[in-house]
């Protein structure tokens, strides 16, 4: 794979900003949101799309983390 140009990252990125913006909008409904993932991944190489969905749910996470703060789970075979 071939280096992306400086014109393809910001596609990639632009694409990558809108989807999520769809999501946050339609409270992750990816199905109302189904355009501008085709958009993103034809836009970007599959190693970054896949790359921006992990850091996608680590930002999340990290936001319910500082929000709610750590809930531990509950021991397992409590009885």
């Amino acid at each position: 794979m071939a280096a992306p140009t400086r014109e393809e990252r910001t596609a990639c990125w632009g694409a990558r900003d809108e989807f999520w913006q769809c999501l946050d909008s339609h409270g992750d409904d990816a199905a109302k949101c189904e355009k501008l993932r085709r958009a993103f991944e034809s836009r970007c190489p599959q190693q970054w799309v896949k790359h921006f969905d992990k850091r996608r749910d680590f930002l999340k996470y990290k936001k319910k983390l500082e929000t709610e703060g750590y809930i531990p789970p509950e021991a397992a075979g409590k009885s």
